[in-house]
């Protein structure tokens, strides 16, 4: 994958992202929001292994760009039926609450429709309620709420939030 619109690039992340991804992955700030306060404590050569296996019809880890400097990631994963999940950070925080996510995601839905997504689906903690809004303003539709249904890496109890996309749903905000 590599789309591209004005400065922004959404592209395969490749070995010579690992390094970058480490440090974002091992990062507690990047990471709190999706119960890693501690961040992963993963490696280059770890997350190297995991690209390596990246494919189109499973799974394919991303990379955010904005003026060549990487600025995040993305990813989807391809279930049954055509459902696609997807993720993403803006892990450089100079680069958040500028709208960059809801351009990104933007790109990334419209090219996962056209590759034959049936419906996009997601998740994020309770407590992101920026993320909420940027994926309300996409169009997505919350499906569920789990109120302390999981715990972090502290144990300590959160809560998510589900939401689901159609095509027909999708308000490009490009």
């Amino acid at each position: 994958m590599n789309i591209k619109y004005n400065q922004l690039c959404i592209r395969n992340a490749e070995k010579k992202d690992c390094e970058q991804l480490a440090v974002w992955w091992n990062d507690g700030t990047v990471m709190a929001h999706a119960g890693f306060p501690n961040g992963l404590g993963t490696s280059a050569a770890e997350i190297e292994k995991q690209i390596a296996d990246d494919s189109d019809e499973t799974r394919r880890r991303l990379i955010i760009e904005y003026n060549d400097v990487r600025i995040g990631e993305m990813s989807f994963y391809v279930f049954e039926n055509h459902r696609y999940e997807i993720g993403i950070k803006i892990c450089e925080s100079d680069y958040q609450e500028k709208g960059i996510g809801r351009i990104v995601l933007s790109m990334l839905i419209e090219e996962l429709f056209r590759m034959g997504a049936n419906v996009i689906f997601l998740d994020t903690n309770l407590k992101n309620t920026r993320a909420q809004h940027v994926y309300e303003k996409l169009g997505f539709r919350k499906t569920a709420v789990h109120y302390n249904s999981w715990k972090n890496q502290l144990g300590e109890m959160e809560s998510s939030v589900d939401y689901e996309l159609t095509a027909d749903e999708f308000c490009n905000l490009k």
